[in-house]
């Protein structure tokens, strides 16, 4: 199949036509062609609009997938589905399923029904079995079969021996361990942020502290297995050992800072929603606002957006969790934490954009994702795979459905700026209808 992309803005910091307006002729899944006025074979799919932008293909970091074991609320295919109408060509998919990734055959069941799809499903395997934290899983046998990284996803590593010997232990093969930084006993039985809004409201709250602390420690654990606090020294980053997901408060991304500038081989990301929303939000007990971690203060929501404009933050996620009509509609205190995110990531950090540049943004969805993952470096170049997201970032739009199986988002309804166009994608476009 042909496919001729007209008049496309290239953002891409690694092309060399970035910045410029250009055609794209793709043929069997290879950008052939870049230029201008480009002729348009009889069978060619062209894609044409005004102020059209062109990157390499986002990916997302931070998805929970529910399938196997919970697909009533999602499955494989609606959540690729899901991912490519956000603009997404490749997805890593938490192990927090039934049954966990803790073996070869349930990351082989993600692998198969992962084929064909519009997005490149990666699976992100358990560090512990059924994600308990007590016993080892087989993480090489793992690591061997295509796992990119190890966590526990939504379950934090409590345990710090466990976790420093599983540092040790990813140490030889290159691996990456992801971890979500939460002391539970700290956030037992929380409901939302722990402060004045908590207070009026009369819900138990979860403190930032919870997250502070957890952060300082992984750092400190991180720091000793490497030997020594390597000094900063102004060169790049090695590519990042461990990576810290879903920050949400202004003391995080601090402490991050400074392992940083210390030269430690170690990462971050923030979820799009934690980037719109304060805690103020809770006021109407409105459950499709009720996540893990919660909306913080307007103090910590401008720290998150600091560390992304000087780089702290290296990637964008969707935190993607369906959650069913009987798990949401409920009182607050039972239902349970998640947002639907895929589809309105670039939107979210559009419409509530403190100024970041758009290639700075673009970056936080491509390249940055792909080089903690140890993922193939993709191009907007000739002679390069064709993998590529396709958007207008001043178009406005409103959400009013969804394609996911679930519904549980405080962005339906909501007119947004920047909006998908459609993905290129294994030879096929894939428009956003």
């Amino acid at each position: 199949m042909q496919i001729l992309i007209r008049s496309a803005r290239v953002v891409d910091a690694a092309s060399s036509c970035d910045g410029q307006v250009c055609d794209l002729l793709i043929e069997q899944g290879l950008i052939r062609q870049m230029g201008q006025n480009l002729p348009a074979g009889k069978s060619a799919r062209v894609v044409e609009g005004a102020n059209l932008h062109v990157s390499p293909g986002w990916v997302d970091m931070r998805v929970m997938a529910q399938d196997p074991g919970f697909e009533h609320k999602e499955d494989l295919t609606s959540v690729c589905r899901a991912a490519a109408a956000g603009g997404f060509t490749d997805i890593a998919v938490l192990p927090n399923t039934q049954p966990v990734v803790d073996a070869k055959d349930t990351l082989g069941y993600i692998q198969r029904l992962g084929e064909g799809q519009p997005v490149r499903i990666h699976v992100i395997a358990a560090v512990t079995q059924k994600t308990a934290g007590h016993d080892f899983a087989d993480m090489l046998d793992l690591h061997h079969a295509g796992a990119v990284a190890f966590s526990d996803g939504n379950h934090p590593l409590q345990n710090p021996d466990l976790l420093l010997k599983t540092l040790q232990y990813l140490q030889p093969i290159d691996g990456l361990l992801m971890n979500h930084p939460e002391e539970e006993l700290l956030t037992r039985f929380g409901q939302m942020h722990e402060g004045v809004q908590s207070t009026l409201l009369g819900l138990k709250g979860m403190p930032a502290l919870a997250e502070e602390l957890i952060v300082e420690r992984d750092l400190r654990l991180l720091e000793y297995v490497l030997g020594s606090s390597p000094a900063g020294n102004g060169q790049p980053l090695a590519r990042p050992v461990f990576h810290f997901s879903t920050i949400s408060s202004a003391r995080s991304v601090e402490l991050i800072r400074q392992a940083k500038a210390k030269g430690m081989p170690v990462s971050c990301d923030v979820a799009a929603h934690q980037l719109v929303f304060d805690d103020s939000v809770m006021v109407d007990f409105d459950t499709n606002y009720k996540v893990n971690p919660p909306f913080r203060s307007t103090d910590d929501l401008a720290g998150l957006w600091a560390g992304l404009a000087d780089g702290t933050i290296d990637a964008i996620v969707s935190d993607h969790t369906p959650q069913d009509a009987e798990s949401k509609n409920v009182e607050f205190d039972q239902a349970e934490f998640g947002i639907i995110g895929l589809e309105t990531v670039f939107s979210a950090v559009m419409t509530h954009n403190q100024h970041l540049p758009l290639a700075q943004i673009v970056a936080k969805l491509t390249t940055q994702p792909r080089h903690i993952l140890r993922l193939p470096a993709v191009s907007v170049e000739e002679g390069q795979a064709a993998s590529l997201t396709l958007f207008d970032p001043t178009a406005t739009w409103t959400y009013e459905r969804t394609v996911s199986k679930s519904k549980n988002s405080p962005f339906l309804g909501q007119t947004l700026t920047g909006r998908v166009v459609g993905t290129v994608h294994r030879g096929q476009f894939n428009a956003v209808l």
